[in-house]
């Protein structure tokens, strides 16, 4: 730090041995000396703006902060209903389930949370973006207005709804009848272990469930994930478009020359907030798809937020799943600070 002197911030005057102060450094320290005030005017010119905050204020801190003070339960064992009765136990639970007699089960689990988070990334993050290149393209605004409905629309259907007819269409013998999936798979498909899921559902065998997990998800987010990518689309420049045009680019060249870099810092930003939450795989839809650990698809299906929530169902055992889901958005954590940092040195584009 360098220590600052008087004559840093004066002008000395060598005729007659005095200092003054710049126009500049006046302005400078009249706005420091009315700071605050200057805020607080601000604040209520503005006041309607600013009660806008409160309800999310209040949402972050009753959700998000609040429930911060549980997670001391991972440091702790015993009845998690009764606290006098949890001992202290420093990182004994974190050993447990790494080395210890639950690490089978939270490393199979931590396994198919990367798997399903990544292979949704892989798949689900490009979709979005076609889909907005090809909306741009659609010169109808009634047909683009259709187009858009009908893939926005999934977005808006419960969960249940969803995992419902995945389980319908995809069901098997044993449930009464064979579901319109099954039965077209069936017909095409001359595998013999193909014909033998059917008996179950494809949707609790242990070969397919993943890709019918992440076909439904994509179908219920890609469209409404669109409209981050379709509004950076639009905002594109029509100059840029006609001066590719003169240089004789077509749709493909104008699209890859000028639509795509002018998207990039979107794309980027929206990239690296996927992989912050990509350990984040809820566990609604999965809960549903596997409701026991009874079912075929379990060695697959089980999330860390599963795991953690049929702990939960044992106060004993709420330590380790709390543990569990502490360890998983740690990584997370780590793995949005690394995106970004790798983002802002290779792109000088970065989310913070």
């Amino acid at each position: 730090m360098f220590k600052l002197k008087y004559d840093d911030f004066l002008i000395y005057d060598e005729a007659t041995g005095t200092y003054s102060m710049s126009p500049e450094q006046q302005v400078r320290d009249e706005t420091e000396r009315n700071r605050w005030k200057s805020t607080g005017l601000t604040i209520l010119k503005d006041w309607r703006l600013y009660l806008m905050l409160v309800p999310m204020i209040l949402v972050y801190l009753l959700w998000k902060y609040l429930p911060m003070t549980e997670l001391l339960a991972a440091f702790k064992y015993g009845n998690y209903e009764d606290s006098a009765d949890r001992a202290w136990v420093g990182f004994n639970n974190f050993k447990t389930i790494f080395v210890g007699d639950r690490a089978s089960e939270f490393w199979m689990a931590f396994r198919n949370t990367f798997v399903i988070a990544f292979y949704g990334l892989l798949f689900g993050f490009p979709l979005p973006i076609i889909l907005a290149l090809f909306f741009n393209e659609v010169r109808s605004n009634i047909a683009r207005s259709i187009m858009q409905v009908c893939v926005y629309l999934p977005k808006f259907i419960s969960t249940v709804i969803v995992t419902s007819l995945t389980l319908v269409l995809f069901s098997g013998k044993q449930s009464g009848d064979i579901g319109i999936i099954s039965k077209f798979l069936g017909a095409i498909s001359g595998s013999d272990t193909l014909h033998n899921r059917l008996d179950n559902g494809l949707v609790y065998s242990l070969e397919y469930f993943r890709s019918i997990y992440i076909i439904t998800d994509i179908w219920e987010h890609a469209g409404y994930d669109s409209i981050v990518f379709f509004a950076a689309v639009i905002a594109v420049s029509p100059t840029s478009y006609e001066a590719a045009q003169i240089d004789g680019a077509g749709k493909m060249a104008q699209m890859r020359y000028v639509v795509i870099p002018s998207i990039l810092s979107t794309v980027v930003i929206m990239l690296i907030m996927k992989i912050g939450g990509l350990l984040s795989v809820g566990y609604e839809k999965l809960y549903l798809l596997c409701p026991s650990q009874g079912v075929g698809n379990y060695q697959v299906a089980e999330v860390v937020s599963t795991w953690s929530n049929r702990l939960g169902g044992d106060n004993e055992l709420t330590a380790y799943g709390i543990a569990g889901e502490m360890t998983n958005n740690l990584i997370g954590m780590i793995l949005v600070i690394g995106s970004n940092t790798i983002a802002r040195k290779a792109s000088d584009v970065s989310l913070y």
